[in-house]
């Protein structure tokens, strides 16, 4: 399997340097990140919105080793915020963070991650608009639900995202959607070993259809982060048993992949979410994405043959 290997890759400090200095790679990461800065990245917001969709908005970067760079992040995020504010989107333009940017590997990384985030939770509030904590490797996960429900005491709308190849999950989709959150349902990225994850993508996307019924049937939102046509189908045959309408769920996927689709689930009325990332740390968010997909794989290599 190709996937673990590139994962692997993700982490190489000798591979992030090769395939940085490709000359082909900046054409094809601008795919799947359409920019590196707030003023690059603006014009992209504003496209997509204006065809009817909606966004979640990251600011890519993983490899914090400093308070200082922490610190860092969270600007970038106020940042973000302060500039979207004069457009007046409200939740349809909201935030994805890692608690790893806010500094929560570091020592007392759980304090720093919370004390980073809160101010990037209350600045999107202040605009009408939400942030979602996204699901790292299942190590920081506890921690990160911790946060996600310190965070709801004062802004309800924080959401979390879970993630479907964890054994955990089930459960953690049970508490979660007897709680009203805001729950974001994706597959899973990161290597996780056999102890603790599906590693067959039939148990996987077993265990997908399973959480998201219980999601369905709960009383939280949830965000169906999914490019699969089978998944997005089930999604709407659940919706359709559970009595939820068209804004009472999600469909979320990546922006660069599948472009045509996102457009027509928006057509149709539902509510589509895409997930766009920007910065100059682009590595890590790039390779999850090749590792994700075979497809997104074979699109980079093509690339790399036709430039050659």
């Amino acid at each position: 399997m190709l996937g673990p290997v590139i994962l692997a890759a993700s982490r190489s400090d000798r591979m992030r340097r090769l395939i940085s200095a490709a000359p082909v790679t900046k054409q094809v990461v601008d795919r799947f990140i359409p920019g590196e800065t707030v003023d690059e990245i603006l014009p992209i917001i504003q496209e997509l919105t204006g065809n009817g969709l909606e966004l979640t908005m990251d600011v890519v970067g993983e490899d914090i080793t400093t308070p200082e760079q922490a610190a860092a992040a969270r600007d970038a995020y106020l940042e973000l915020i302060d500039r979207l504010k004069p457009l007046e989107l409200g939740a349809r333009a909201e935030m994805s963070v890692k608690l790893s940017m806010f500094g929560q590997a570091l020592p007392g990384g759980h304090e720093l991650a919370l004390a980073n985030v809160r101010p990037v939770v209350e600045a999107a509030a202040e605009i009408g608009t939400t942030v979602t904590l996204d699901a790292e490797d299942h190590t920081t996960l506890d921690s990160m639900f911790a946060i996600h429900e310190e965070l709801r005491k004062d802004v309800p709308a924080t959401g979390c995202v879970i993630q479907a190849y964890l054994f955990r999950t089930e459960e953690d989709a049970r508490r979660l959607a007897a709680s009203g959150s805001r729950v974001r349902l994706v597959k899973g990225a990161y290597k996780e070993p056999a102890e603790v994850a599906y590693q067959q993508k039939h148990e996987i996307d077993k265990a997908y259809v399973r959480i998201l019924r219980t999601l369905m049937e709960g009383e939280g939102y949830p965000m169906i982060g999914s490019h699969d046509p089978r998944l997005i189908s089930i999604t709407q045959e659940l919706a359709h048993r559970a009595g939820r309408k068209p804004d009472e769920y999600e469909f979320q996927m990546l922006y660069g992949i599948r472009g045509d689709e996102h457009l027509r689930l928006a057509a149709e009325g539902h509510r589509m979410r895409v997930y766009t990332a920007y910065g100059t740390d682009w590595y890590g968010y790039f390779m999850r994405r090749l590792a994700e997909k075979p497809a997104n794989l074979s699109f980079f290599l093509r690339s790399m043959i036709s430039h050659d």
